[in-house]
């Protein structure tokens, strides 16, 4: 693991440095290094999928880039179709035409998972400044949290989803923050410590971890840390009033009774916990997304600003990934095998990075609207297999 040398100070985030890299700027396929036909193929796939009665999802928002060039920004279908659900037709009941709005490429939408990642990176920056240690133990740092110090539970168990959390808490069903904190904090592990099981707890653990070795909120660790350095003006916690809907929330196929939601966090216990939480929350748009993916593959700076130094981006995707998924098939596609990196959002929202080939691919959809179903990852595996041949194209 990459450690400071003795007497060595951290680097402020966002000033300049010796690592910056070019910015983000709009080009063209050819212009990135990429086969033009294979992404009009995935341009008109994206399409198809937010059209006919039942879309896998009513609008999406695709961006795809290389190096510095962002080659394809398209926007598809319908920010908001829908006005409910209607359990008896199991259907979304339509909004008129001239009611609905329509996807852009500016439209912000719920991250859900993909706000893991910015925990994740909010993390490696103080393991990188030296007030986290990778492999401390939770309980050093939040010894009130007496299951998670009991157990010997690890930070780098937390950022692997190994600690043996369950992958939830009903969190929504306590009657009031006192009750949340404590049912968090004597949550044992369920499983064997070091064995992989995907929880949400891990990053609302990592989050008060976070937040009392700072002394600052997690969304302004976030704000401080990542966006507003690199420039990601549309990326924040919500409410965002001008996002894509999501869920016509009711039980009993949801857990809260909420109605349709749009530009509030759709995530139930992120919205118990006030909008703010480690595994959910944060909104953006296609563009800010693509800013953070280039920063990562440029080794953790863009333009003057570097909200992490190459060492530590590295250490983000060394296997199996700190917060970051590595070589998943089944949404990465052909673009898996060799280091890929990414997340999914329940939502319908997912990233993928080939470090490889220095190219991102970023699909954005409000695919649980107006309910949510069954995952279906096959479009987002095919949609990063286009790209893989894109790449192999030129």
């Amino acid at each position: 693991m990459p450690t400071l040398e003795a007497g060595e100070q951290p680097r402020e985030r966002g000033g300049s440095s010796q690592l910056s890299a070019p910015r983000l700027r709009d080009g063209t396929p050819e212009r990135a290094g990429l086969d033009p036909g294979e992404l009009r193929h995935l341009v008109r796939e994206v399409h198809v999928l937010t059209t006919g009665q039942r879309p896998w999802a009513p609008g999406a928002v695709l961006v795809v880039g290389r190096g510095p060039v962002i080659a394809i920004e398209e926007a598809a279908g319908w920010a908001v179709r829908y006005s409910a659900y209607d359990p008896d037709a199991d259907a979304g009941v339509e909004l008129p035409l001239g009611q609905r709005v329509p996807m852009t490429v500016g439209t912000p939408f719920d991250l859900a998972s993909l706000t893991k990642l910015f925990t994740s990176v909010a993390a490696v920056q103080q393991i990188e400044r030296g007030t986290l240690g990778i492999d401390a133990r939770v309980g050093a740092y939040l010894p009130d949290f007496t299951a998670a110090a009991r157990h010997g539970i690890t930070v780098r168990q937390l950022l692997t989803h190994t600690s043996g959390l369950r992958p939830e808490l009903p969190l929504y069903d306590c009657a009031d923050d006192t009750q949340r904190l404590a049912a968090l904090r004597a949550e044992p592990p369920v499983g064997v410590p070091g064995t992989y099981c995907y929880s949400d707890l891990n990053m609302l653990l990592l989050q008060y971890l976070l937040e009392r070795i700072t002394g600052r909120t997690l969304d302004v660790l976030i704000r401080d840390g990542i966006t507003r350095p690199l420039g990601m003006t549309a990326t924040d916690f919500g409410p965002c009033p001008g996002a894509a809907a999501t869920e016509d929330q009711r039980r009993p196929w949801a857990k809260a009774d909420r109605g349709m939601l749009r530009g509030e966090v759709h995530d139930e216990n992120a919205w118990a916990l006030g909008g703010v939480a480690g595994h959910a929350g944060l909104f953006s748009t296609g563009r800010d997304l693509a800013v953070f993916c280039r920063t990562l593959l440029a080794g953790g700076s863009h333009g003057p600003a570097r909200i992490l130094g190459p060492d530590f981006v590295e250490l983000l995707f060394t296997p199996p990934g700190l917060g970051f998924s590595l070589d998943q098939p089944w949404f990465m596609g052909d673009l898996a095998g060799r280091g890929a990196a990414g997340h999914t959002g329940f939502t319908g929202t997912s990233l993928v990075l080939d470090p490889a080939t220095d190219t991102f691919l970023i699909l954005l959809t409000n695919a649980v609207h107006p309910r949510r179903r069954r995952p279906d990852n096959a479009p987002r595996a095919a949609a990063a297999s286009r790209v893989a041949r894109a790449v192999r194209g030129m």
